[in-house]
């Protein structure tokens, strides 16, 4: 199945629990609006070349749309819709007043040079911005792109309206209106629900060995946080491959290593093991927090962790998730675990509407609040039905979803 095909399987299952109105069901298989454009660019030598955008807007019954924009040469059009649906799904899980949606551009933009890069983002909002704006929808980063493109992004969509709008675009650096403590965001809402998993579980923090795939920024700052807060980081991996030590890591040195070397790989009194070693090593949690589609119904049999927390977007297969349940491995699925970036986007936005800059502090006790309230939300309709904590979380969205709709009269 492609992604979107594996989405609608996942709201097809969250509907039979609920018993959702057809009608709903029905409308939520599509997004609401997608655009395919054009994208020109002047390339360095003076050519032009023209590049094919995206843009999803699946459902914003909640609120404006929100979701990131990836620059990458496997982006498609199935991809750009399931990831708008699985927004809807994050943001509704953890009950913020945004929608879902998502965009990207077909390219790969490390055979780009900066110019050729800005040019591209601004011929980009160019040709969607009358859909855009902090009241309709809110872009963010994603894949390949940065608080600098997000710059460019929003200082074009001001041109063209002519005023500010600094809420129409999340994740722009911070003396542009961006969020105290967003770097790390997605990495602290994953922890905040690892706590609560090991909480419900029983176990100890220092006693609790854990694996990471993908020391990159959500995998590496996840890893450094728990380490702080008296986790056993055991294992932690980069695309080239992973590195294990059951007794532990100083991840302050393998991050210098990583630093020098330009890998994990090699770190001084570890053993290198592969990324797909690291998925089946015997550790009490393991976090995907690097490529989706990493967890299969090949390799999940194989799979010795205890408890899975999902920092990556879809790395479990829905296959593999009826034999995780089946072996009753409890799994904390993405759109809540890695639900912080979004949240922490959310505020960026809210600051942004308000003419408000939060600190640290509150923007990190907002967000704590925010994501013990939704597991324990989803835990007890985990319990409630008998189902596993990702079809809960998809029920609770999914039922928020369809509340509203029928409030504001869809159907």
């Amino acid at each position: 199945m492609n992604a979107y095909e594996n989405a609608m399987e996942q709201l097809n299952k969250a509907a039979r629990v609920i018993n959702l109105d057809p009608n709903i069901h029905e409308l939520l298989r599509y997004p609401e609006r997608f655009v395919t454009v054009a994208v020109p660019v002047k390339m360095d030598d003076g050519n032009i070349k023209v590049f094919t955008g995206y843009r999803s807007q699946f459902n914003n019954a909640l609120g404006p749309y929100k979701g990131g924009i990836r620059y990458h040469s496997n982006v498609s059009e199935d991809e750009v819709k399931a990831l708008s649906f699985w927004m809807m799904v994050k943001c509704a899980t953890v009950n913020i007043p945004m929608g879902g949606g998502k965009g990207g551009i077909i390219v790969n933009p490390k055979e780009l040079s900066e110019g050729e890069l800005e040019r591209m983002s601004r011929s980009y909002i160019q040709k969607i911005w009358r859909l855009i704006g902090s009241d309709k929808d809110v872009p963010a980063p994603d894949v390949y792109t940065t608080p600098q493109i997000m710059g460019w992004m929003r200082d074009e969509y001001e041109k063209l309206v002519g005023h500010a709008d600094p809420g129409v675009i999340t994740g722009k650096p911070i003396e542009q209106g961006g969020s105290e403590g967003r770097g790390f965001s997605t990495a602290q809402g994953g922890v905040y629900c690892t706590r609560e998993l090991v909480n419900k579980l029983g176990w100890k923090p220092e006693e609790t060995k854990i694996a990471v795939q993908g020391f990159g920024n959500a995998g590496g700052f996840m890893a450094k946080i728990l380490a702080t807060n008296g986790y056993k980081i055991v294992a932690v991996s980069d695309s080239q491959g992973g590195i294990v030590n059951m007794d532990g890591l100083d991840l302050d040195q393998v991050e210098n290593h990583k630093k020098e070397t330009g890998s994990v790989i090699g770190f001084s009194g570890t053993q290198n093991i592969t990324n797909e070693e690291l998925l089946e090593l015997e550790v009490d949690i393991l976090i995907p927090a690097a490529l989706e589609g990493v967890i299969t119904k090949e390799n999940v049999r194989n799979i010795k962790a205890r408890a899975i927390v999902e920092l990556a977007n879809g790395p479990t297969s829905p296959e593999a998730d009826e034999i995780l349940k089946e072996k009753k491995i409890p799994l904390v699925p993405d759109v809540l675990a890695n639900a912080g970036g979004v949240t922490v986007s959310y505020f960026e936005w809210e600051q942004n509407v308000k003419g408000e800059h939060w600190t640290e502090k509150e923007v990190l006790e907002k967000l704590e609040k925010i994501m013990v309230t939704s597991f324990e939300e989803v835990w007890e309709t985990k319990e409630k039905y008998g189902i596993d904590m990702r079809t809960a979380a998809f029920v609770k969205a999914i039922e928020r979803v369809a509340e509203k709709m029928k409030n504001r009269g869809s159907i």
